[in-house]
C-alpha cells in the first residue's frame, strides 16, 4: 500500500479498532444480546465498506482494494499485540499450508527468527540460495527492498517464497562481509529433507545423528525410519538434534516424543476457551535402553520445546546446547471465507513437570554453543561426547 493510503486509513482502522475494544471492560468481554451484536457486525462491515469505498473513489493514486482488506485484518490482529498471532492473506495462507505439509516453493533456506529479520540456519545442498552463495549465519533484512525487521517468521517467510520460475531479491548482512548486500535468487519447488542422518564415532562407539527439520505432517513416522536405519548401521545412541527447529504441528510432537516414551504425560495445554488436555505417549516407543541426547539452541520452539522438555521431565535424554526460545503459547488456524486464515493463539502449554515455558526457554543441562561465523560446528561433539559416556 503507497505511504500516503495509509496514512488516510490509519484513523478509520484506529475508529474501527476502538468500537471492538468498546466491548471490552477490564480485560473481560462484555456480555451482548444476540440484536445488539448482530447490529454491531453490520455496522463494523458498513464502516469497513464506508472506508475502503471513500479510499477506492477519492484518494490521490489508485489503490488495490484487496491490499487494504489485508491490511485492515492485519491491523486488527496486531492490537492483540501477541507477537504469535497472524492474519494470513490468501496468498501467504497457501505458502504455510504448503510449509506444514513439508514442500513449498521457495530458495532452500532453514531460517528463524531474529531482532533484524531472519538469520539462516542452514542452506540445502543444490537449492537456489546455495547456488547465490547464501551460507549459514547470514540475516535476511529485507525482501524486494522491504524491510522484515521485526515481521513474525511466518509472515517473513511467506514474502520469500513464491511460485517456481519466479524470482525475489534478498537483502543480507553476513559475518564474512563488511556492509549488506542484495541478491537476486529465482524460486524452485523445494522438497524440504524432514529428517538429516549421519553416523560418527566417538571413544570407538558408534553413535547417530538425527536432525529433525521441521514437525511437518509425518515426520515422526520418517524419523522412525531414520533412527532404525542408524541402529542397523551400529549407532550405541542417538543425538537428537533439535537447533533451528521452529516446531510445526502439536500432533506430530506427541508422536516424535513416543519414540522415545512408552507411555504417560508429553504435554498438557489449556485456554480461556479450551479445555485443559493431557496429551500421552502413543506407545511403541524405541528401545527404552538407547541412550539419547537432544541437541537445542535458541532457534529450537513451540513443538521442539514440547518433544525436549517431555524427554529432560521424562528423564530420557540430556539436554546439551543453548537456551531454547521459550513459546509457551499455541495457536490454532482458522480458515478465512476469503481463502486467508487466522493464526491465533489460544492457549498454553505445560510440560510434564507442569512448567510453562513462555519467555524463558529450556536451560540444557550441558551448555554447547555453535558458532555461525565458523565452519565447523562446534556444538555437536559436546553433544557426541556427552553420548559417549552414556552409551554402552
Amino acid at each position: 500500500m503507497p505511504p500516503r493510503a495509509r496514512h488516510i486509513l490509519f484513523p478509520f482502522i484506529c475508529a474501527l479498532i476502538a468500537l471492538l475494544a468498546g466491548l471490552w471492560l477490564g480485560g473481560h468481554p462484555r456480555v451482548l444480546p444476540d440484536g445488539v451484536r448482530t447490529a454491531f457486525v453490520e455496522e463494523e462491515r458498513a464502516l469497513r465498506a464506508e472506508v475502503i469505498h471513500e479510499i477506492e473513489n477519492d484518494f490521490i493514486r489508485e489503490v488495490d482494494v484487496d491490499r487494504l482488506q489485508d491490511a485492515s485484518l492485519k491491523g486488527m490482529i496486531s492490537s492483540l499485540d501477541d507477537r504469535f498471532s497472524h492474519y494470513f492473506s490468501p496468498r501467504e495462507a497457501q505458502r504455510f499450508q504448503q510449509s506444514v505439509e513439508g514442500r513449498f516453493e521457495g530458495v532452500g533456506m532453514r531460517i528463524e527468527e531474529v531482532r533484524q529479520g531472519l538469520q539462516v540456519v542452514s542452506v540445502f545442498d543444490g537449492s537456489p540460495a546455495k547456488r547465490a552463495g547464501i551460507r549459514q549465519g547470514a540475516i535476511v533484512t529485507a525482501v524486494d527492498g522491504r524491510s522484515i525487521a521485526g515481521e513474525s517468521a511466518e509472515i517473513a517467510t511467506a514474502r520469500i517464497k513464491g511460485p517456481p520460475g519466479t524470482s525475489v531479491q534478498l537483502t543480507l548482512i553476513e559475518p564474512s562481509r563488511k556492509g549488506r548486500r542484495t541478491v537476486r535468487v529465482e524460486r524452485e519447488r523445494i522438497e524440504v529433507p524432514t529428517v538429516e542422518t549421519k553416523l560418527e564415532t566417538v571413544g570407538g562407539k558408534k553413535l547417530g545423528v538425527a536432525a529433525l527439520v521441521t514437525f511437518s505432517s509425518g515426520a515422526h513416522g520418517e524419523l522412525r525410519t531414520a533412527i532404525e536405519r542408524l541402529r542397523a548401521r551400529g549407532a550405541q545412541g542417538i543425538v537428537f538434534d533439535l537447533r533451528g527447529n521452529g516446531g510445526g504441528l502439536l500432533q506430530e510432537a506427541v508422536l516424535v516424543s513416543s519414540l522415545f516414551i512408552e507411555d504417560g504425560v508429553v504435554v498438557s495445554t489449556d485456554g480461556r476457551n479450551r479445555e485443559q488436555r493431557t496429551f500421552t505417549a502413543e506407545g511403541d516407543a524405541l528401545d527404552g535402553r538407547l541412550p539419547v541426547t537432544v541437541l537445542v539452541d535458541g532457534g529450537s520452539a513451540s513443538a521442539s520445546e514440547i518433544v525436549a522438555g517431555a524427554l529432560r521431565d521424562r528423564k530420557r535424554a540430556t539436554l546439551v546446547g543453548t537456551k531454547t526460545f521459550g513459546k509457551g503459547v499455541f495457536q490454532e488456524i482458522e480458515p478465512l471465507s476469503n481463502g486467508g486464515a487466522l493464526d491465533l493463539t489460544v492457549g498454553r502449554y505445560y510440560l510434564p513437570s507442569g512448567e510453562n515455558i513462555s519467555d524463558r526457554g529450556i536451560t540444557p543441562k550441558v551448555p554447547a554453543r555453535d558458532d555461525p561465523r565458523t565452519a565447523r560446528d562446534e556444538a555437536l561433539p559436546v553433544a557426541l561426547k556427552t553420548l559417549a559416556g552414556a552409551a554402552r
